[in-house]
């Protein structure tokens, strides 16, 4: 797969291709590899309006961000749809010019309620969260008891909609690998791809073992014995999911695979936070703050040479670092995902 050519490089020749955007680091959910209800409590201190970047800011990063090589825009969170008024910033993002693709990652609660809005607004696709079909696993992972007919109801609203749908599954052996294959024949009969995600060391509150992955190769395996899979090529450069097509009859599913078959390599992706810092991966420890160059009046040629060189620097591989298992790597302190989204 060729690699985009209107891209600034990183040091290791990587085009800057994709921006993902947290607009919040508040959630509703308290899954428990990513927000665990025992240090995200309901005395947690959330960042003050005062601190989030304003859509206008944002858009601002966008343009910018773009002018470097960036065509794909993410909305994350926390839960990105409790960011009041979010179909305003998707709309104001839809009128930068060589944006090709917005989309948006959500947990699905509160989805069917703005659905509609969304997609008037101009976001072409949506990948909900959903980690068990079962009530009492998905009500412990997402730790608040949330019943799975909330999120269904989000993703049919999505599809009526008109979005284009993906869903992910956190797969954590031992908690809810039985659902893998009661997830593959639900999404498979409703027309939606499913992608199951490796268990991963996501900031530093989950409690990460080894021992709780199951490898996406198990994953494969366990479907294929039922529903026969042939893998297929990458839509694009960077594409994070290895994919598989049914053979019998229409479908596919996707595997990202960040713990036991790394793809660092390709990795196009900058991340913003919550509170305006740039981070160069999911599992950084420390970011580049561009809110205070925004509010002290810097121009956007001045910013723009800031990404720039904070991208021709960036050496970030910590899932390929990871297969080392070494406690310098493994231990590291790294940005909560609530902050920068997954």
């Amino acid at each position: 797969m060729q690699k985009p050519t209107r891209s600034i490089v990183d040091k290791l020749q990587r085009p800057l291709r994709d921006l993902r955007i947290s607009v919040t680091d508040q959630c509703n959910f308290r899954c428990r590899y990513c927000m665990p209800e025992e240090i995200f409590g309901s005395d947690y201190k959330f960042l003050p309006k005062e601190k989030l970047l304003t859509f206008e800011e944002l858009t601002r990063l966008t343009r910018i961000f773009v002018s470097l090589g960036v065509e794909k825009v993410r909305i994350t969170g926390g839960e990105p749809l409790m960011r009041r008024d979010l179909p305003t910033f998707i709309h104001m993002i839809s009128k930068v010019g060589r944006v090709k693709d917005i989309a948006m990652t959500t947990n699905g609660s509160l989805l069917a309620k703005h659905a509609k809005a969304l997609k008037e607004a101009g976001l072409h696709r949506v990948t909900v969260s959903l980690d068990s079909l079962d009530d009492d696993r998905f009500g412990q992972m997402n730790g608040r008891g949330f019943k799975v007919s909330h999120v269904l109801e989000g993703i049919e609203a999505a599809a009526a909609a008109g979005l284009q749908i993906k869903v992910n599954m956190v797969v954590q052996k031992g908690t809810n690998d039985q659902d893998v294959l009661p997830m593959a024949r639900y999404f498979r009969e409703k027309g939606h791809i499913l992608r199951f995600i490796e268990y991963m060391d996501v900031g530093n509150s989950n409690g990460w073992r080894l021992d709780q992955v199951l490898p996406s190769r198990d994953i494969v395996e366990r479907i294929h014995r039922e529903m026969p899979l042939e893998p297929v090529g990458p839509n694009h450069y960077g594409e994070v999911a290895s994919r598989y097509r049914y053979l019998e009859g229409k479908g596919e599913i996707g595997l990202i695979s960040s713990v036991t078959q790394a793809f660092c390599s390709t990795c196009t992706r900058v991340r913003l936070s919550a509170e305006g810092k740039m981070y160069s991966c999911l599992f950084a420890s420390a970011g580049t703050d561009l809110r205070a160059p925004l509010r002290e009046g810097k121009s956007d040629p001045e910013i723009r040479e800031l990404i720039t060189e904070f991208w021709r620097h960036r050496t970030d591989r910590y899932s390929e670092e990871r297969l080392s298992n070494t406690p310098e790597i493994t231990k590291k302190k790294k940005v909560e995902m609530s902050h920068i989204g997954g």
